[in-house]
């Protein structure tokens, strides 16, 4: 399986310098990630198909950088599929007809079968695909090399999911990884071990930010991010609040009104 990296055409203050959409060519071809729907980006890929009709797109999750291509996929290529974990509320932005992916499906992508894998955490219906005869795996946005991934609470963002995605997909121990943002990954286990010890950081940061007296993301992500770009505060906060749900599940912090606490043993 030799898959090719296709660019989005999308850079921005979200998406960095831009998407990675994954061709895989062969008896069934099949892009991974939609794109925005930049024409640019359609245009290299009917260049890299060569006459043959792609058959398929999956989409990793219903996040817009990624999902938002399929309307103009469709509209110039209507025999394509599309496929995804269904997520409702966000899928009906795109309305092409979905076909629901589950975890452990097998699917046929070029010549070759990819497992489906339930990664939930950036987003409830973030789903890799495991080629396990070359211990590959298209990442979506499970992992970027040389940052951490945003965890948005208010899009389903899920701290505590996210870690366990993590670490079911070290127990797979991926020789490489596809992702959709960033260079292939070629020490997956390395980087993804080390996104959980960063986020367990983050959270003993967090903690002694309560301890401190800090009750809302805003304090806390100015304790704890102090040189942060103005732009990234949002994204910041967004995350922190991942991290103070996962401590109110697990007993260390409650919620009152727009205030949070530690409870103290």
């Amino acid at each position: 399986m030799t898959p090719i990296a296709l660019h989005a055409h999308n850079p921005g203050s979200m998406t960095g310098s831009g998407n990675w959409t994954w061709l895989i060519p062969g008896r069934v071809p099949t892009l991974v990630d939609a794109g925005v729907g930049q024409p640019e980006h359609l245009d290299e890929l009917e260049r890299v198909l060569g006459g043959a009709a792609l058959a398929q797109v999956i989409v990793t999750h219903a996040h817009s950088d990624h999902a938002a291509g399929v309307l103009a996929i469709a509209d110039r290529m209507p025999s394509v599929q599309f496929l995804k974990m269904p997520w409702p509320d966000r899928d009906r932005r795109w309305p092409v007809q979905w076909l629901p992916l589950a975890d452990g499906d097998t699917l046929n992508a070029g010549d070759a079968s990819l497992t489906v894998v339930h990664t939930p955490g950036h987003a409830p219906d973030h789903v890799c695909l495991w080629h396990a005869g070359t211990r590959s795996l298209f990442g979506g946005d499970l992992a970027i090399e040389g940052t951490t991934v945003w965890i948005p609470s208010s899009l389903g963002g899920d701290l505590a999911e996210y870690i366990r995605s993590l670490e079911r997909v070290i127990a797979l121990n991926p020789a490489r990884i596809m992702p959709a943002h960033g260079p292939v990954i070629t020490d997956p286990v390395a980087v993804l071990g080390g996104y959980i010890e960063r986020r367990r950081a983050r959270e003993r940061q967090v903690i002694d930010a309560l301890r401190a007296g800090d009750e809302t993301a805003a304090s806390i992500v100015a304790r704890v991010y102090p040189e942060l770009d103005k732009a990234l505060v949002p994204r910041a906060e967004q995350t922190v609040v991942a991290h103070l749900v996962k401590l109110e599940r697990d007993g260390v912090a409650r919620r009152t009104e727009d205030a949070w606490h530690m409870i103290e043993p």
